[in-house]
């Protein structure tokens, strides 16, 4: 796994039709030790969904340290990845998504709101939902029917107010307040991804308990989708979202026609079904945005990194890149002259938009 990983992300060149397109530009140039913090996280986010999805499928639980770890790596390399002089590749500037000020301090705000609710929630002040749990659990089941579903959830709503103030909060104090360095911008851009994956299979979770009265999804697939937006960003975790249940109509099919044949059928959670579409939408991208390109026309998917000349403006400040009305683009070319030894030639390309 790690040696596919390696290839696709430095051996591959990027001409190379798919599956030099996977990763990009920023991850070929730059190299292994350039991009190592956040190779690290990647691996381990792949690592984890592979035991992730063994445990759960198995037991119907995610140990919360898959996610934690996962989590903890990728806040790591968001704080050391800038730290490191990479090359300046025009057309994948970052390797996720970037955030301006108003999105940066919204997630500022949502992710004090989590630590905030997770201190109460040790000091006993909060209580943990579904406590209780355990005691209807029958033997040789592993779930059990709990009949108390939608009284849990308002003590998780207890537990999400503070990140839900927190991030309107910071989204009203940050807006429109141009754009922060690229170490904030890093670091806001993994909580960011955190909050929205985690966020959205939270919400869905409250909703479908409270309208079904029976637990709709796990809080383990939360701390999963969560970890791996903190990985990759806010917005590949949409789209694993709404990917995973095709995995779960497919193995539905594959389950129906099995016990036709006299197989035991057998249900499977919900955790290994957004594993294998995190797989997709990571490995497959170039198939995705093919997709999206047919089923959204006309709506452009975010890109990684930052592409605006207004926004490259913030990190050459003193540089007038636009002179006035005029767009300009920076190229730096990342031609190895041997060795470690690198010739970047810095100039302006009049009437080039980056």
């Amino acid at each position: 796994m790690f040696l596919l990983l390696y290839a696709l992300c430095y051996w591959i060149p990027t001409t190379t039709p798919f599956f030099g397109e996977i990763f990009g530009q920023w991850w070929h140039s730059n190299g292994i030790y350039r991009t190592l913090p956040a190779f690290i996280a990647l691996a381990a986010m792949f690592s984890g969904l592979l035991a992730m999805t063994v445990i759960d499928a198995r037991t119907y639980t995610i140990p919360i340290q898959i996610p934690v770890v996962m989590t903890v790596l990728a806040l790591i390399a968001s704080v050391v990845q800038p730290l490191i002089q990479l090359r300046f590749t025009p057309l994948q500037t970052w390797m996720t998504p970037m955030a301006d000020w108003t999105w940066s301090a919204a997630a500022i705000g949502g992710f004090a709101g989590i630590l905030l609710s997770t201190t109460l929630l040790r000091l006993g002040i909060l209580r943990y939902s579904f406590a209780d749990y355990d005691e209807y659990i029958k033997e040789d089941e592993p779930l059990a029917e709990y009949p108390h579903a939608r009284r849990e959830m308002f003590r998780e709503l207890m537990f999400l107010l503070p990140a839900m103030i927190g991030f309107v909060a910071g989204f009203i104090i940050g807006y429109e307040n141009g754009h922060p360095t690229m170490l904030v911008q890093s670091i806001t851009s993994c909580l960011l991804g955190y909050l929205v994956a985690g966020g959205l299979v939270w919400a869905v979770r409250i909703l479908g308990s409270l309208a079904f009265g029976k637990e709709a999804m796990g809080l383990g697939d939360v701390h999963l989708l969560a970890a791996i937006g903190a990985v990759v960003g806010w917005f590949d975790p949409i789209l694993i979202f709404f990917i995973a249940p095709f995995s779960g109509l497919v193995w539905a099919a594959i389950s129906t026609i099995l016990a036709k044949m006299g197989k035991k059928r057998r249900e499977i959670p919900y955790g290994p079904h957004l594993a294998i579409a995190t797989v997709i939408v990571v490995l497959a991208m170039p198939a995705v945005q093919f997709g999206w390109k047919i089923m959204m026309p006309g709506v452009l998917m975010p890109e990684d990194g930052i592409r605006k000349v207004e926004k490259v403006q913030t990190f050459y400040r003193g540089v007038d890149l636009t002179n006035e009305s005029i767009p300009y683009s920076i190229y730096i070319p990342p031609d190895a002259v041997g060795y470690g030894i690198v010739k970047q030639d810095v100039f302006l390309t009049n009437g080039a938009v980056l």
